[in-house]
């Protein structure tokens, strides 16, 4: 298991956790005074009031929950969305409404996924030929 640092920017923050044993993604609420309300095609930057110190090597990925994309047409604009091993900022959480109908997010509500995942550098090598598909 990776430790990840978290730091809570606001008292109201809520910090990421799973909701079942065999969960790949934690989840991450708003951290909003008082509910927002996201128009169809709107897109917002919903604060979680959180930081995070992700270890060299990894990256986390911010993905939709499924049951809001689902159920109401809200996910990540992005994603999935990135956010860097060196990158100390809140963590904001890029949403789009793509849903028929206003949404509404109150304080707290879970709005996105947050996986771990390992990440390699890369090298690049440019060379005149690369060999055939098959």
């Amino acid at each position: 298991m990776i430790t990840v640092k978290v730091k809570k920017e606001n008292s109201k923050a809520v910090i990421p956790n799973y909701m079942s044993v065999g969960a790949a993604g934690c989840d991450v609420c708003a951290c909003v005074e008082s509910v927002v309300q996201i128009a169809t095609g709107e897109r917002m930057a919903i604060p979680t009031g959180l930081s995070v110190e992700i270890p060299s090597g990894y990256e986390i990925q911010v993905r939709p929950r499924s049951g809001l994309a689902f159920k109401k047409g809200l996910t990540v604009v992005n994603a999935p969305g990135t956010i860097d091993s060196d990158y100390r900022g809140e963590i904001k959480v890029l949403v789009i409404n793509l849903g028929k109908e206003k949404v509404e997010v109150a304080p707290q509500d879970r709005i996105a996924q947050l996986v771990l995942q390992k990440v390699d550098q890369i090298t690049w090598q440019e060379v005149t030929d690369l060999g055939d598909t098959v």
